[in-house]
């Protein structure tokens, strides 16, 4: 039988006071929902005093494409302030934000996968109100991928950068509120940090376990099975292959003009890997890379979601094709005095040392993802 599992939204009518008397400000997107669908920003608004909104990437309401710059503006279904915490020079709160308001809720789906910039906008914001003595509230969320699961390396400092600052693993198996719990102790901000937390959500559930209903977190990810793949697919946006952008599969489906996808498959699916199954397909698509050209490829079909390790398999697609593919290629920094963007993926320069394999990177991985494991316990909020 399927748990009914709530969503820090969903108890907020228990930490009233928490709110009471003070101009709120609250960071959203369109995950930003109770359970039946009511927007955040809504009960706040009709509740209490939201005095600003703040907006990460893609817009409160999720209206900005991926890497558009979001202005400030007044939202036209409340009258309040939008900030935007997206901007070309800064992603940090400003003394004039913050003047605003006297306590900061944050509230977005995250997916549990370092490279997912939503969790670094809560950090960028717990700290900015740490040092200006401002509350700061997680209404927290399920981690959808659950929250026992831990791959991949743990980000070097000198990589950091939005897709990856603060030292977690690829896949980190923590709430939201978790993870700004673990930040707060590691970094001694010492924010006066509050979490809402969830109810009836145990460790070894993923999405389909708890009976809601998918919301996307964002365009890139519109089912649970794309955001489990993400975890290693995501890799392919430091690549010059087509990641499935502009495509109704983003991060399922792999490919470019320059690839033979049956020969392809054939390869991934020799290798047998745990969980998945590869289909050779061609597909066109309509933004981003090779925008409107006809690319070869893979489609992979989660065919067990307890046994795929998705980083594995992302990393096992992309030694493959970087073996055997005429044409691969890593893409170059994107400015100069930059690092490569695979770099940044990776928190480290792993992926293009010519001299590691692929089974010493997976060994080392191991190593750092059974280390990591053992250190979030102290944080877990929930058994």
């Amino acid at each position: 039988m399927t748990a009914r599992v709530r969503n820090g939204i969903d108890n907020i009518g228990k930490y009233g006071r928490l709110f009471e008397g003070k101009r709120i400000g609250l960071i959203t997107a369109p995950t930003g929902l109770n359970a039946d669908f009511v927007p955040t920003i809504q009960i706040l608004h009709e509740n209490w005093r939201l005095e600003a909104l703040f907006s990460p990437e893609h817009g409160v309401r999720g209206n900005i494409e991926a890497g558009g710059l979001v202005d400030t503006y007044i939202d036209p279904h409340t009258g309040v302030p939008v900030y935007s915490l997206y901007r070309p020079d800064s992603k940090r709160m400003t003394a004039e934000m913050l003047d605003a308001v006297d306590i900061v809720v944050y509230d977005i789906q995250d997916v549990g996968v370092r490279y997912y910039t939503f969790i670094y906008t809560m950090l960028y914001a717990l700290e900015d109100c740490a040092k200006a003595g401002k509350e700061f509230v997680v209404l927290d969320r399920i981690a959808p991928l659950d929250g026992v699961t831990v791959e991949g390396n743990v980000l070097r400092p000198e990589y950091r950068s939005f897709v990856g600052n603060y030292p977690l693993a690829v896949r980190y198996g923590l709430t939201a509120g978790e993870v700004a719990t673990m930040a707060n102790d590691r970094t001694g901000w010492n924010a006066k940090l509050h979490v809402v937390r969830c109810e009836g959500w145990e460790r070894s559930m993923r999405f389909p376990d708890t009976g809601r209903l998918w919301v996307h977190p964002s365009l890139g990810i519109p089912r649970y099975e794309t955001a489990l793949l993400y975890a290693g697919t995501c890799l392919f946006e430091g690549t010059n292959l087509s990641e499935g952008r502009g495509t109704t599969f983003p991060f399922e489906m792999i490919g470019a003009p320059f690839v033979e996808p049956y020969r392809l498959a054939d390869e991934m699916n020799r290798l047998g890997l745990p969980g998945v199954r590869f289909r050779p397909v061609y597909f066109k698509p309509t933004t981003s890379k090779f925008r409107g050209e006809t690319c070869g490829g893979v489609q992979l079909y989660v065919t067990d979601a307890l046994a795929i390790r998705p980083l594995e398999t992302g990393l096992s697609l992309l030694y493959t094709i970087k073996r055997e593919v005429e044409g691969f290629a890593f893409l170059p920094p994107m400015k100069e005095g930059s690092r490569p963007f695979i770099d940044l993926l990776c928190g480290d320069s792993l992926y293009r040392d010519e001299s590691v394999g692929l089974a010493d990177v997976l060994e080392r991985f191991r190593e750092e993802s059974r280390r990591f494991a053992e250190e979030k316990r102290r944080y877990h909020l929930y058994e």
